[in-house]
């Protein structure tokens, strides 16, 4: 049986330091609501490594911390937790809070993350890298979107590109309500959402379309002796990145069905009230991309035209290319 990270042993006796550190500051930032996603992110950054010495994934720091050893807890015959005497890297508390945070534990909880985030998907991107912006928290726990760096595993990012959230979303919710209060932009909400709602309906048919298309190439590796188990492997892995990638397409633009058509008195006022799904469907409905920049100075937090470049959606023109495609 092999160590579990932050232990010498695998009886769990005596503590690894370099590794142990990691533990309680992983700890905080789990019960701060960041994701397993950004909590890995931050610790290969940080320059820890597995057992093994690879990079974490979301999924092995998942385990990490649903492993009792790190709190010098056990589970017993009936499931309940017990002290084992041994050393803890991390608070019983802190373990228990964790692990009450998984979603089997909470079967009435939504599936969301505490943090909640206007940008969506691949909508925002990095003006420097055009790689897809993540949305993290900062050190200090203020929500934040960011360029991820480059890692082996997770991401490709340049990482030079990190806004603070509060100020980006008042940003785009001025750009975006201000341009619907435009006579000829509110009387074409309507169609304009009915088209991309059209266009969902399309890719969720390509979608189909691939899988069906992936079961059959299943079908022939199965029964033909022409085909290698390289090529089998390299065809599905791409039917699966397009099928993937196609879905979330698919779930962004159904945001759109969120949007409310008709005559609003005061935008100002429903968008403070707009659960936020409403609020994301209107910035798929107008807006192509959102490029963010790096701040002119460092520490600067002001976010404006100089750190976002903003490309409107051109109704009518999506669905067109996308039939093209």
């Amino acid at each position: 049986m092999g160590r579990l990270f932050g232990f010498e042993d695998a009886a769990h006796t005596t503590v690894r330091e370099r590794e142990a550190e990691a533990l309680p500051p992983a700890a905080v930032r789990r019960l701060a609501g960041q994701s397993y996603e950004e909590i890995a992110l931050w610790v290969n950054e940080a320059g820890y490594r597995t057992t093994r010495g690879g990079e974490f994934s979301p999924g092995t720091l998942a385990i990490l911390l649903d492993n009792p050893a790190i709190a010098g807890l056990r589970e017993g015959a009936d499931g309940k937790l017990v002290e084992t005497g041994l050393p803890a890297l991390i608070t019983p508390e802190q373990f228990v809070a964790i692990r009450a945070m998984r979603l089997k534990n909470q079967p009435d909880s939504a599936r969301r993350s505490p943090r909640e985030y206007l940008l969506t998907g691949k909508l925002g991107v990095c003006g420097l890298c055009a790689y897809p912006t993540a949305a993290t928290p900062a050190n200090s726990g203020s929500r934040g979107y960011r360029c991820p760096p480059s890692t082996k595993t997770i991401t490709k990012g340049c990482g030079k590109v990190r806004v603070n959230a509060d100020g980006l979303e008042k940003y785009l919710a001025e750009q975006v309500l201000a341009e619907l209060a435009k006579p000829e932009v509110s009387a074409l909400i309507g169609q304009a959402r009915d088209d991309l709602l059209a266009e969902a309906a399309r890719l969720r048919e390509r979608a189909d379309e691939l899988r069906r298309r992936q079961k059959e190439l299943g079908q022939h590796y199965a029964t033909s002796p022409d085909m290698s188990l390289p090529a089998f492997q390299a065809a599905d892995r791409q039917f699966r990145e397009d099928i993937k990638q196609t879905m979330a397409r698919v779930r962004q633009l159904e945001l759109v069905q969120h949007v409310p058509v008709g005559d609003v008195a005061d935008l100002v006022a429903w968008w403070h009230h707009a659960p936020l799904v409403a609020q994301q469907g209107v910035l798929v409905l107008m807006l192509d991309e959102v490029a963010l920049f790096p701040a002119s100075a460092r520490g600067a937090r002001t976010v404006d035209s100089n750190r976002v470049r903003l490309t409107w959606r051109v109704w009518g023109q999506s669905s067109q290319a996308e039939g093209a495609a």
